[in-house]
């Protein structure tokens, strides 16, 4: 008998340490931001072994954060703004940069999250110069970019194409091998440039010439089996040569293997 009361004692012991542990741990009221050593204490981790947690964001990482984490410290995700509208180029009259930029509202918590990249950046062309003139068009060299940037100047308000153009195809004769390496945000598109491939890049307002209505190196002047110069916006590294394959008054071009005129 006394032996069963001697056990029922440490066991109500045990309950009442337990019980008491219970509410001293976890991370309630231990939030802490970025990595912080400090903030830990002692109770079952999320990866069910007991002893030492921590309460801070870089227990994520760390994979020993306390087991009520995520309950106690609910991530919160990046919050961005809203994205600025595209600055102008950067010199008139020559391909060039446009940007766009956002910024960070609130920064994420708890949690391993980045905040993605603020700033934006795509190839453009502008056509008159710093006094208002309209800048030469010449047959030379063909500057292009990928659709994804045209949709701001091709179409109204409302989505409605403004002048269309036409579109030339272009069999890839030649490239440089810096177009399969770009991987910045705004250079992804030259991967799908590839030798031997037929592409659709249209010539549309403002890259047309008024007088002309062409686009400089559309290749509209040239003989069939003339080998034509063309080079990638946003990385001069990316260049290389086409030939003419035909031009096409109504562009029904697929999305992939679709670029522009600058």
């Amino acid at each position: 008998m006394g032996l069963l009361v001697e056990q029922n004692a440490w066991l109500f012991v045990a309950l009442l340490f337990g019980i008491n542990h219970f509410a001293e741990g976890g991370c309630s009221g231990r939030c802490c931001q970025g990595t912080d050593r400090t903030c830990f204490t002692t109770d079952w981790r999320m990866d069910r072994a007991y002893g030492t947690c921590y309460c801070d964001e870089r227990c994520v990482k760390t994979k020993d954060c306390c087991f009520d984490y995520p309950t106690a410290c609910p991530a919160q995700p990046c919050v961005m703004s809203e994205w600025s509208h595209w600055s102008g180029c950067a010199q008139p009259c020559q391909p060039s940069f446009r940007a766009r930029r956002r910024s960070i509202q609130m920064k994420p918590h708890n949690s391993d999250q980045v905040c993605p990249m603020l700033e934006e950046q795509a190839g453009c062309m502008e056509y008159q110069d710093h006094q208002g003139g309209f800048c030469a068009q010449t047959q030379g060299t063909a500057f292009i970019t990928t659709m994804e940037y045209s949709k701001d100047r091709t179409h109204d308000l409302y989505g409605a194409p403004v002048n269309p153009g036409f579109c030339m195809e272009f069999k890839l004769e030649s490239l440089t091998p810096q177009c399969m390496v770009e991987n910045r945000p705004y250079t992804r598109w030259m991967q799908y440039l590839r030798e031997g491939y037929t592409i659709c890049v249209a010539c549309q307002p403002p890259a047309m010439s008024n007088h002309s209505r062409s686009c400089q190196g559309d290749g509209t002047l040239a003989e069939r089996n003339e080998l034509l110069h063309w080079q990638a916006v946003g990385s001069p590294r990316c260049r290389g040569t086409w030939r003419k394959v035909q031009r096409l008054e109504h562009c029904s071009c697929p999305l992939v293997h679709s670029f522009i005129f600058i």
